[in-house]
């Protein structure tokens, strides 16, 4: 049923109506959601995500550019990336139960319009510092962007739909992940660098009324009640983190250490408020939640790698191969399709394949990075990088469909919040170690030293994919021995700190 504001049962407004299960709640938005609104939505978080995404990869190239127009020297124009990647990583988990709490459909309006109207001060910027801190607002509207948005459809989408909905969604944004740095450099060699903020704009207004066309959803289930203690200190905690990851090489070793140890102590600070709080912002019972913690933590492998492959890539095409940019772009196209393609074949992969098949995908990935330091020929190099960039976007987009897939749907937005925070925590490192080389541009022994990265990374992308299929299987020979259901199967409910009870809910189609 609807309410007279065409808000679904689930959308009880804090304080309105009677009250009703989460489960329940949850339950009757997707099967109050006309399949007019649920395109709405799914349209509005592809258009956000390729804004998101376009922003975060798009700029690499256009560095310099930014530097000689804003008469901005040294290490300055760097911000322009970290400040973004850094605002971003930082607000997404709090956002994500905000939307929980207060309205997906209001957050995922509000964090459009604010990355559209933040947009449009990057591309009117004078100052380096304007620039900046209009980044800053950006990340901050990317940060309720995505795991809103990706809560929104868990909650709005049946459940045999569900992961089709998120895969497209997330195969439009790798659109603008692979091919972000060359339509950046396409559109500041023929316009300016404000060309790709000028683009935002009205994909993000767009994106915007499509938001706002759809249904809305809450944890009705759960009280107003914002654990603000807890959502400052991981705030804090977070943002300290992200100075240290993207600074940390040139910081002296006293700070280093003193950044290191105020990261620990606000992270056992959340732990307590969280064990402490009668309504946390995130119940540490999630990460009791095996499929959902191992298929987080292997994401965050496989975004490292991908980041790292991005970026070193369409390099080596420069470089090792000698292409010019406008080719090496051309010649990129085949990874950039093959991980764009990823999004919609993982919507079609049942729940129960997901850590077998990120295993899989893992171990693919180590092989294909390993490989393209030896490639003999250009077209060797391609077909590898294709392969590598097919199982790499499998592994992504499997991380952020499983994992929704896996929790309840009326704690969606806090799940994706956590999933999505770690992501862009594992991308930033990934940023570090390569930030160096694209700094370097192609000196002498550039081209070894990319051979080392991608070698490393294929390392620890194989220590991932070991792991996690150890992990696998001994779950399932303790689910056979203990007759019980394997990894990624629904459990039967069991109490929660807050009194509710949690399942393993949404399997995919």
């Amino acid at each position: 049923m609807r309410t007279p504001t065409g808000n679904d049962v689930s959308a009880v407004p804090p304080g309105g109506g009677s009250p009703t299960t989460s489960a329940t709640a949850s339950a009757s938005a997707s099967a109050t959601a006309s399949v007019g609104e649920r395109r709405c939505a799914l349209l509005a978080l592809s258009l956000g995500v390729f804004c998101i995404q376009l922003d975060a990869f798009g700029l690499s190239l256009a560095l310099a550019r930014i530097g000689r127009d804003l008469d901005a020297g040294g290490s300055g124009p760097q911000w322009v990336i970290s400040a973004y990647l850094l605002s971003t990583g930082t607000l997404m988990l709090g956002a994500g139960r905000l939307g929980d709490l207060f309205g997906r459909r209001r957050l995922l309006v509000t964090g459009l319009v604010l990355f559209g109207a933040a947009s449009l001060v990057c591309a009117l910027a004078a100052t380096l510092p304007l620039l900046v801190g209009a980044r800053v607002a950006q990340g901050a509207g990317a940060a309720m962007i995505m795991p809103v948005g990706l809560s929104l459809l868990t909650n709005v989408y049946p459940g045999d739909l569900r992961g089709r909905a998120t895969g497209w969604a997330l195969g439009i944004g790798g659109m603008a992940t692979a091919c972000g740095p060359f339509i950046g450099g396409a559109l500041t060699d023929a316009a300016s660098w404000r060309a790709v903020f000028w683009l935002n704009v009205p994909l993000a207004v767009l994106g915007a009324v499509c938001a706002s066309r759809t249904a809305e959803s809450y944890d009705a289930g759960a009280s107003r009640t914002v654990d603000w203690r807890g959502l400052l200190t991981v705030t804090a905690a977070l943002a300290a983190l992200g100075v240290l990851i993207d600074r940390g090489p040139a910081l002296p070793r006293p700070a280093l250490c003193g950044g290191a140890l105020i990261v620990t102590g606000l992270l056992v600070l959340f732990v307590r408020q969280e064990r402490a709080a009668p309504r946390p912002l995130v119940r540490l019972t999630l990460f009791r939640n095996g499929p959902y913690v191992a298929l987080t933590l292997a994401g965050a492998a496989a975004n490292t790698a991908t980041v790292i492959f991005l970026l070193v890539v369409p390099l080596t095409l420069q470089g090792r191969w000698a292409l010019p940019v406008a080719s090496a772009g051309l010649a990129f196209l085949a990874p950039a399709l093959a991980m764009a393609v990823a999004g919609p074949l993982v919507g079609r992969v049942p729940t129960r394949a997901a850590v077998p098949l990120m295993a899989a995908c893992l171990g693919a990935g180590a092989l294909g990075l390993g490989s393209l330091p030896v490639a003999s020929s250009l077209t060797a190099y391609l077909a590898t990088a294709a392969g590598c960039g097919a199982a790499l976007g499998i592994a992504n987009a499997l991380t952020l469909i499983a994992t929704q897939a896996v929790v309840a749907p009326e704690r969606a937005g806090e799940a994706s919040g956590v999933t999505k925070t770690a992501l862009t925590i594992a991308a930033g490192l990934g940023v570090g170690l390569t930030g160096a080389l694209t700094d370097r541009g192609h000196g002498v022994n550039t081209g070894a030293a990319h051979d080392a990265v991608l070698r490393s990374t294929a390392v620890g992308c194989g220590g991932a994919s070991l792991l996690m299929g150890a992990w696998w299987g001994l779950a399932v020979w303790r689910a056979g021995a203990g007759g019980g259901a394997g990894p990624g199967a629904r459990p039967g409910p069991r109490p929660e700190a807050d009194a509710r009870p949690e399942r393993h809910a949404g399997s995919g189609p």
